[in-house]
């Protein structure tokens, strides 16, 4: 298949990289895609433009939407991600339709009756904007939003523009590769749990891979961040979603993800979701918490009114995962053996949510953390040669 490179519109190119240290305390701020305005107005300009947002879609305070109306933008058309435009909805949470209180712009929920654009959404469109935070985690379901409109853009010729943004958790990949049989929302592609690419470079891997239906590729263009690449940690100035309220959990995400397809919980419904994790017959260890029936924990909370014992984790030091770079299994293994190796601990879809029946299958049989990733490195050393062909900033390695 051909494959259509993205164009970076860039006039600076960066030939010289400091060492990891240096770029940690660089003095010089990193400028997310939608902060670059100078480089993307003109392609905006005199035209009808859709726009792929929600709550992290900032240029600084404000938000991009009503920069661009600002800026003499029309923008005729929001299209919102799983959480919702405003980004307050509880996972799962199906979301309709709407308008935007604020600017009175027709939003389209791609969380709700449908999550693949239409071509009547895309009706009177000359160009898609795409501008959300992302994490890194092959679970966070706007990779799959992206790739979705990425189809619809190909099938009726719109081009496609990505403000790109730094992924917190870019500076490694780890995890099991996703098998094509668990394809879902929740793990589209043949990634790892932690892929290590912005969404501009997953979007190019996507592209360049073959892997829109039907032999599409979508017209791809991006404004990269500026001074920011892989070796650098990110902190992000405002949540992604609700469960994911600070920068530890949007580490400790990776590890704790796969609690969700068991019995246990990992703190939705309290003040620190995927910053611990508990079960009601778990072991008393001196710490305990109470899940409550909140908007944002969704329709899935586990618990609710039963006091969980568990595992506080919120004393971690961020350095631990920014030198770990892997994913912990210590604690999934702890907390199912913990339980008496109960063979009802991994409930339904876990399979999905691993993307492979080995994890589930390495754990019952008694597996160690060490030997588990082991079984990874083959399948992650095939997935790091087809990155690196789509990385658009300096690698970790």
């Amino acid at each position: 298949m051909a494959y259509r490179k993205i164009r970076i519109f860039s006039s600076i190119v960066l030939l010289l990289f400091p060492p990891l240290t240096t770029l940690v305390h660089s003095q010089n701020p990193i400028r997310c895609g939608a902060e670059r305005t100078e480089l993307y107005l003109p392609l905006l300009t005199g035209k009808n433009v859709g726009v792929v947002a929600n709550h992290t879609s900032l240029i600084n305070n404000t938000h991009l939407v009503d920069s661009l109306i600002d800026l003499g933008i029309h923008v005729v058309r929001i299209f919102s991600p799983e959480h919702g435009y405003r980004g307050t909805a509880g996972p799962g949470t199906v979301l309709e339709n709407g308008k935007d209180q604020e600017t009175g712009i027709e939003v389209i929920s791609l969380y709700g009756s449908h999550r693949r654009p239409t071509s009547d959404d895309l009706t009177g469109m000359d160009m898609v904007l795409f501008d959300i935070q992302d994490v890194g985690v092959r679970h966070y379901t706007y990779i799959s939003t992206m790739t979705y409109m990425m189809e619809a853009c190909a099938v009726d010729s719109v081009p496609f523009l990505i403000l790109d943004r730094p992924n917190p958790n870019g500076f490694y990949v780890d995890g099991p590769v996703n098998d094509p049989q668990y394809s879902s929302f929740i793990g589209l592609h043949e990634v790892p749990v932690v892929y290590g690419m912005t969404m501009a470079e997953y979007a190019q891997m996507v592209n360049g891979e073959g892997w829109l239906n039907n032999g599409l590729t979508c017209d791809l263009n991006c404004i990269p961040c500026e001074n920011w690449d892989h070796r650098k940690f990110y902190e992000l100035p405002v949540a992604p979603s609700p469960n994911l309220p600070n920068m530890l959990s949007i580490y400790l995400y990776p590890s704790l993800v796969f609690f969700e397809r068991t019995v246990m919980t990992v703190g939705w419904g309290t003040d620190f979701p995927f910053q611990v994790y508990g079960h009601p017959e778990y072991p008393e260890s001196g710490f305990s918490f109470t899940p409550e029936d909140r908007p944002e924990a969704g329709s899935n909370l586990k618990y609710a009114g039963t006091t969980c014992n568990g595992v506080d984790l919120r004393e971690m030091e961020l350095d631990f995962f920014r030198n770990n770079r892997a994913i912990v299994l210590y604690w999934l293994i702890d907390a199912y053996q913990q339980l008496g190796s109960a063979e009802d601990f991994f409930i339904d879809y876990f399979d999905d949510r691993a993307g492979t029946t080995r994890l589930r299958e390495q754990i019952t049989e008694g597996y160690d953390a060490i030997t588990i990733a082991a079984s990874w490195k083959d399948e992650l050393n095939e997935f790091k040669t087809i990155r690196q062909k789509y990385l658009l900033y300096r690698d970790f390695e």
